[in-house]
């Protein structure tokens, strides 16, 4: 097990309700750490979650789009995503581009019962033992 795949174990295992969380590559969609105790969560779902939040995030329309405000404020076109939740009939997913390192996601999907606040909290505080992993991984 990972560093990465510890730390996402650690978020999974401090908020009630939570069913996984893991940290994804913008660029590649690879999963780079995941931690869940969901059975049907096989790699090929994880991997077809994390494509779709490459897609939600960096994807052409989306890109598209953060062209299009970009050219109407007169700016380089930069991506805008920061972060996003997504609620479904029964999870919530909590989607967060990490600050110093934009190319990386963090996902935290949970069940319906959690708490709004607890799950933010808990993936934005997942960025603090995050992002020196990847400094290390990069370095």
């Amino acid at each position: 097990m990972s560093e990465l795949d510890d730390v996402m174990k650690s978020v999974v295992q401090q908020v009630d309700g939570a069913l996984g969380c893991a940290v994804a590559d913008l660029r590649s969609g690879a999963l780079l750490g995941v931690a869940h105790h969901v059975p049907y969560f096989t790699q090929e779902y994880l991997e077809a979650v994390a494509a779709a939040a490459v897609e939600m995030f960096r994807g052409p329309t989306v890109r598209h789009v953060e062209d299009l405000i970009s050219a109407k404020r007169g700016r380089p076109s930069e991506h805008l995503l920061e972060e996003m939740q997504m609620t479904t009939r029964y999870t919530i997913h909590f989607m967060m581009i990490l600050p110093n390192h934009p190319e990386a996601l963090v996902v935290l999907i949970t069940t319906r019962d959690t708490s709004i606040g607890l799950g933010w909290a808990a993936t934005r505080g997942s960025v603090l033992e995050i992002e020196p992993i990847l400094d290390r991984l990069e370095a």
